[in-house]
């Protein structure tokens, strides 16, 4: 009842402004309400609608492209003119875990504008296409070279990828229950190696890289790097789709993992765990490097998959550069993290150690490093720049398999929002230090037996300064005890 109540506040038309779906899940199937309408959302792909009209009309993965067709949707708009893929997968996914999940999820209308409680010029974290929608782009050996391509993945799909690509059989893409993961391996868009040939793979996300605007900037030669990239390989127009909700550390885990929220337990960037009584905040400068600790049992990282198959050597078989989600991997940034107790720690802190961000040379606008996220992003990308070259200080001694976060990118659109200039400096800054890596690749004469991976953990909107509001004095007025984490996450307590 008090959830039925809770659902019942936040779907009034008052509240379509800053409300656009609110999410449960009862008896394994998925619920999707707003002021329109309510949904049962069924994993074969039907909708059940029970009342007024569906508020999730379309799940098309391929919503509003070509790129041209996003830029004119860019206004507000209804639920009913956007659309929501894989819906019911993501929301039962965000919904598997007892203690963790939430009892509703509010997703936010795209053009939301909530900085007092957390929120930014660009956003993300909602259902819709746009803000789940990460680039994909494969390259190199082993690698179909198709170039653009019609076409769509999951993020879950990228670790299962990685996997097969660093010669992990597909019969081991299981979690460490013997169960089988919830990606695939895209392997409809790989082929063999040459005999002998010694596999490595260079997996790099650009953290909150707008899908749309990398294709496209890459296509008129602003991101040379990515165009070197697609030119030995394919992008995936369609992108690849965020597990919900389209937040970082969720689908950092979902990246790495092959699985969902509700298996691997990282819910949200914040969320409430009823078993321990306690906030979980994962996605923190400050805690960071302690992710892994709250991966669920029987999860198992891209890392560990890849560790099964690779003898030991003297080098690293695996190496995660300023990943959070590093468990198993041979060499992390956040295990020396760990080592020295964080950025900021006391004594051997490393915050220390990072590059002087005016003195980039990647760095295009220097007014953007007065943002002091952007300008901490600049700093730790460089450092992992820096990371990437001793990794990769001669061919014989490169991992098999290479993990390598950047931040700056998701800096520059939460700063900016997509397409401003502070967005598109990140990703050019980002491209160059690609090409600056993939040079010196050329130079080992190795670059064209590498296999690079290229993706992102969610897409981005813009928000519209004029459309404020809380759903809060709506949850008050109820007078039902509750958690609001996220926002969005609604824990009735």
């Amino acid at each position: 009842m008090s959830r039925d109540a809770v659902v019942a506040a936040l779907t009034t038309p008052d509240l379509a402004a800053v409300v656009d779906l609110v999410v449960w899940a009862e008896d394994g199937v998925a619920h999707a309400a707003n002021h329109l309408g309510t949904v049962r959302l069924h994993l074969d792909g039907s909708h059940e609608v029970v009342a007024g009209v569906d508020p999730v009309a379309s799940e098309d993965p391929m919503a509003f492209l070509p790129y041209e067709a996003e830029i004119a949707a860019a206004g507000p708009r209804v639920s009913t003119d956007n659309a929501y893929p894989y819906a019911a997968q993501r929301i039962l996914s965000l919904f598997g875990d007892a203690d963790r999940s939430p009892d509703v999820a509010v997703v936010h209308t795209p053009r939301h504008y909530f900085p007092h409680e957390g929120g930014h010029g660009g956003e993300h974290g909602s259902l819709d296409v746009i803000q789940s929608r990460a680039p994909l782009v494969m390259s190199g050996a082993g690698v179909s070279p198709l170039g653009f391509v019609d076409d769509h993945a999951r993020l879950v799909d990228v670790a299962p990828t990685l996997a097969v690509l660093s010669g992990v059989p597909e019969s081991d893409l299981l979690d460490g229950d013997g169960e089988l993961l919830d990606g695939r391996a895209l392997t409809a868009y790989l082929e063999p190696l040459p005999a002998g040939q010694r596999r490595r793979v260079v997996g790099i996300l650009w953290d909150g890289a707008h899908c749309g605007d990398l294709l496209h900037l890459a296509e008129t030669g602003e991101l040379p790097g990515v165009a070197r990239l697609v030119s030995r390989g394919l992008a995936l127009r369609g992108g690849a789709v965020a597990e919900f909700p389209s937040v970082t550390l969720t689908n950092h885990t979902s990246i790495l993992t092959g699985v969902g929220p509700g298996r691997h337990g990282v819910l949200g960037n914040v969320y409430y765990d009823r078993a321990a009584n306690e906030q979980v905040v994962p996605n923190n400068a400050e805690t960071w490097h302690r992710s892994a600790e709250w991966l669920r049992p029987g999860v198992r990282t891209v890392f560990e998959m890849v560790n099964d198959h690779v003898s030991q050597g003297d080098s690293p078989r695996t190496a995660s550069v300023d990943e959070a989600i590093d468990r198993g991997a041979d060499y992390g940034t956040m295990a020396l993290l760990r080592a020295a107790g964080g950025f900021e720690a006391a004594t051997n802190g490393m915050g220390d150690l990072l590059p002087d961000p005016a003195g980039s040379p990647f760095v295009q606008r220097q007014e953007h490093l007065e943002d002091p996220y952007f300008r901490w992003g600049v700093q730790v990308d460089d450092m992992g720049l820096q990371q990437m070259f001793q990794l990769w200080e001669n061919a014989e001694d490169a991992p098999t398999l290479t993990w390598w976060a950047h931040v700056v990118t998701d800096a520059g659109h939460h700063g900016g929002g997509p397409r401003s200039e502070m967005a598109r400096d990140s990703l050019r800054q980002s491209d160059a230090r690609l090409v600056a890596f993939l040079d010196h690749l050329e130079g080992l004469g190795v670059v064209d037996e590498v296999t690079f991976l290229l993706t992102a953990d969610h897409g981005f909107e813009g928000a519209d300064p004029s459309v404020t509001g809380s759903w809060k004095p709506a949850l008050e007025a109820l007078g039902i005890p509750y958690r609001d984490e996220g926002p969005g996450f609604i824990y009735l307590l």
